[in-house]
């Protein structure tokens, strides 16, 4: 592992660890990071997407009571009760998940697929666009008056899964589309963001595995340096996810939205002048 990797493995891990609880993209912002950093943008998605597991760590272990609960749930689970009581959160995820799937797969092989088509600074305004696209969606989540349901139905898990699907996109926030869409449905915001990062944990899982398969391997990365910005993202994941939850209850993110997106714009398009 050279220096430059060594560098750019630990700022990855950075970045990763922390924009992942925020509602804003960490796959489009690493993704961005990435590309300026000199990859090429095609094998900066894959990498966006593998370094997710790192924070998936992070999460699984901040939620691990609520991981344990759901799975000590599923010897009683009976699909007349799906919904109710500790099997709603098992039955939220499994169907989620499956939505996740069915929506993502499709997207993720054209993603791929567009970024090894365009210029380094067309890709990077294209994450800006769509950056500027979720904070959008937070400003109108924000005009809807908070609720205080907690247990998930059927209609959220098709719901939440397909925008997960959705935000393998780079550049649109899998915690900010999911979230809001709770929000809109009328949970409160604490539990709008549990539910969100509890179904981060098998899709991320699921988009590095794809990833890794579709890529034959680590995408552009030696093992060295993968497991260095892993390690990296995972501890400054769980030590910020507490603080930055907090932060999300006060700060409007859809300005945060906007300012990436918009210096992501202006920054491609001057890329694209320059190349």
């Amino acid at each position: 592992m050279t220096r430059t990797e060594l560098v750019v493995a630990v700022l990855a891990g950075i970045v990763q660890g922390v924009v992942e609880w925020l509602p804003v993209s960490s796959q489009g912002n690493l993704a961005l990071f990435l590309t300026i950093a000199g990859t090429d943008p095609q094998v900066a998605i894959q990498l966006a997407l593998f370094l997710q597991v790192g924070t998936t760590v992070s999460a699984a272990s901040y939620y691990r009571e609520d991981i344990a609960r759901a799975t000590a749930a599923l010897p009683d689970w009976r699909p007349a009760a799906a919904y109710s009581g500790e099997n709603a959160i098992t039955s939220y995820l499994v169907v989620a998940c499956v939505m996740t799937g069915v929506v993502g797969i499709p997207l993720y092989v054209y993603a791929v697929d567009l970024a090894g088509q365009l210029a380094g600074g067309v890709f990077i305004a294209l994450i800006g666009v769509l950056l500027v696209l979720t904070g959008i969606l937070q400003i109108i989540s924000e005009s809807v008056g908070m609720g205080d349901r907690e247990h998930p139905t059927f209609v959220d898990s098709v719901l939440v899964g397909s925008l997960q699907g959705i935000a393998i996109l780079p550049g649109v926030s899998r915690s900010g589309v999911t979230t809001s869409a709770l929000l809109v449905r009328s949970y409160d915001p604490p539990a709008a963001f549990r539910l969100s990062f509890l179904l981060s944990i098998p899709a991320s899982l699921a988009a590095a595995a794809l990833t890794v398969v579709g890529a034959g391997g680590l995408p552009g990365i030696s093992p060295g340096a993968a497991a260095l910005a892993l390690t990296v993202s995972a501890v400054v994941g769980y030590l910020t996810i507490d603080a930055l939850m907090r932060i999300v209850d006060r700060v409007p993110f859809w300005i945060v939205c906007f300012g990436l997106g918009g210096l992501a714009i202006v920054g491609g398009g001057g890329v694209s002048i320059l190349t």
